[in-house]
């Protein structure tokens, strides 16, 4: 909540840090944003009578910013005396005896953080030059954070941690955030019901990774209101009053949602299922909730607008489940199962909410495939707290792998196969992939000839059947290597398949490594699988490469086919295809290997065969090196 909300709920929570002032304790506010962290901090402060400086947390605060320094011109005329020295938002609220607000806790650099050890547990910091500076007696930290995004932040250490207490908030209930936007906006019952459903429905919808905080509503409200007056319309009975909503919703939430990497809708194609679910089109007016009725569930999702967001949801969350299809989103892991699959992870694990970095890089060192599917599987724990953290620590550790094993294209010339175009006719190829009348059609000819090798290529990962541990992890690793290995002669894209594709990365866009193993570790296996749509997916984002010289898909799949046409018809625009296997063990392994190489085969391409992480490496140094 931004500042000039009140504090309407929230009553356990106020109790809790009221108390830790009077008892002269640190905080640390938890919590997604908009969920009244700042605004419960002035309220109790207020009670208190107490001053809050403010300081925003980011990876620019340094602690020069934080304490304070010597102003230059000062100490150039006076030396180095107290008068010359600028006091910092630190020694301002420890000589003020005020309360020091640290928002983002989790994005200032651990630097930083280290100054305040001794603040915390000693009340005093030793400033170079000018001393020892004790805090008076009405001095406490409190910080906030949002420990869900795992963008830009990093873990707080244990040293912090073990000096502070912890609150954690959640998104209020409905008739609170009614009262909120009521009390904030002076609108009329209806349009705040209205809006109030809205905002939460995006908080459980199945393509939305981040819902809207009750400033959305407030945002909505203030919009529609005005959108309604400008148009001429007495209230939302009457014509043209959805369509006023609409307008008002979009521009109020489009910027705030974000929806699920590799789920291609815009936000205001969610914005509008979601209006669809609270104020069908075929209704005169929308529906007036009793106060407390939860919203209709919007695109199957879970339906859930209550407590924390979906990223944040864990096994302590309430509200009834509703089935949906398996294709929605990642399915998430109890911890009994997580240790039924994986031997270590009492071991990195040891509590409900706690990832021990130093025990996951000992199995790193010992058993890397083994981390590496534990990592994977903790990405989509039940536990909130669990998984955030791995989904962090799976940021680092599968970009980090990805840079070992991949290689930057280098531009020395070389022979190669393409369809079309000039060279010296490659017969024996044109007659490998022809199927079609003869005389073959221009593009269906293959040619050799040298180039600079300036290649555009398409990572294709099967995310069909139980894919999971491992495999989702050998996934992450090679769209890692992949993106890293792009350059002036290499472009690159990145597609999931089963029996439909997703775009994870688009050909010609950025997209940071870490961001894409994100979207990857959030894979799990389902699903039929159709080669075939796979590669006629691969062939387009590929034809947006204008200057390429070469075209190529490496495909990390077994190519047994469940779904669809010959995935062998497909290769249209495709100039060379390579697989990476993955091969399950036992009776299995045959199969895949076979259909891979025959794939392989037709599309001019080879086969690395991908038992570990330690495969992974030199099969993608050699394909794209």
């Amino acid at each position: 909540m931004s500042e000039g909300l009140p504090v309407i709920g929230l009553q356990r929570e106020r109790e809790v840090l009221t108390v830790a002032l009077q008892t002269h304790r640190h905080v640390v506010l938890e919590g997604p944003p908009g969920t009244g962290k700042s605004t419960l901090l002035r309220a109790v402060a207020g009670e208190v009578g107490r001053d809050v400086v403010f300081v925003e947390g980011n990876a620019e605060l340094t602690p020069a910013r934080l304490v304070g320094s010597y102003d230059p011109a000062a100490v150039m005329a006076e030396g180095y005396v107290p008068g010359s020295f600028t006091d910092g938002p630190l020694l301002t609220a420890m000589r003020g005896s005020g309360l020091l607000y640290l928002e983002e806790l989790n994005r200032i650099p651990e630097e930083t953080l280290n100054v305040l050890i001794t603040v915390l547990t000693e009340g005093e910091i030793a400033v170079p030059r000018l001393g020892t500076v004790r805090a008076a007696a009405g001095f406490r930290l409190i910080a906030a954070m949002n420990p869900f995004d795992a963008i830009g932040t990093a873990r707080v250490g244990q040293a912090i941690a073990d000096r502070m207490c912890r609150v954690v908030l959640g998104y209020q209930d409905e008739p609170a955030e009614r009262e909120i936007v009521a009390s904030v906006t002076g609108a009329r019952p209806r349009p705040v019901a209205l809006a109030v459903a809205l905002v939460r429905g995006t908080r459980g919808h199945r393509d939305l990774r981040t819902g809207s905080s009750v400033r959305g509503a407030v945002d909505l409200v203030l919009l529609l209101d005005g959108l309604l007056r400008l148009r001429g319309l007495a209230g939302l009975d009457d014509d043209g009053a959805r369509e006023a909503a609409r307008d008002a919703l979009h521009a109020a939430l489009s910027g705030r949602i974000r929806v699920t990497e590799g789920v291609e809708r815009t936000p205001e194609s969610v914005l509008d299922e979601i209006l669809d679910q609270v104020w069908p089109a075929a209704a005169g007016a929308p529906p007036d909730p009793s106060p407390g009725a939860p919203p209709p569930p919007a695109g199957d999702g879970p339906g859930k607008a209550g407590g924390l967001p979906p990223e944040a949801a864990g096994p302590d969350s309430g509200g009834a489940r509703r089935e949906r299809p398996a294709r929605r989103g990642p399915r998430q892991t109890a911890r009994r199962e997580l240790q039924l699959r994986h031997a270590a992870f009492d071991e990195v694990s040891p509590e409900v909410g706690e990832l021990d970095e130093e025990a996951f890089a000992g199995l790193m060192g010992a058993d890397p495939d083994a981390a590496a599917a534990l990592l994977a599987d903790l990405a989509t724990a039940t536990d909130r707290e669990l998984r955030a953290a791995a989904r962090r620590l799976a940021a680092r550790v599968f970009v980090q792998v990805g840079r070992v094993g991949a290689a930057r294209a280098r531009g020395t010339r070389r022979l190669v196969t393409a369809r079309g175009g000039d060279g010296e006719l490659d017969l024996d190829r044109t007659l490998e992939r022809w199927t079609g009348p003869w005389p073959p059609a221009p593009e269906d000819v293959a040619t050799r000839r040298w180039t600079g090798a300036r290649r555009a290529v398409c990572l294709v990962v099967d995310r069909s059947g139980s894919m999971s541990g491992l495999g989702v992890a050998i996934a992450a690793v090679a769209a890692a290597g992949v993106v890293l290995a792009a350059g002036e002669r290499l472009g690159t894209s990145v597609l999931a398949f089963a029996d439909r594709v997703e775009v994870l990365q688009q050909h010609g866009r950025h997209r940071s490594a870490e961001d894409l193993v994100l979207a990857l570790v959030g894979l799990r296996g389902h699903g039929t699988t159709d080669l075939a749509a796979a590669l006629r997916a691969a062939a387009a984002q590929l034809r947006t490469a204008a200057h390429a010289d070469e075209r190529l898909v490496v495909l990390l799949s077994d190519c047994l086919a469940t779904a669809g046409d010959d995935a062998a018809s497909a290769l249209g625009g495709i100039d060379r295809l390579d697989v990476l296997c993955p091969l399950p063990g036992g009776t299995a392994e045959e199969e895949a290997l076979a259909a891979s190489r025959a794939l392989a085969a037709r599309g001019g391409g080879s086969v690395a065969p991908v038992r570990s992480l330690a495969d992974l490496g030199p099969a993608l140094t050699r394909l794209l090196g």
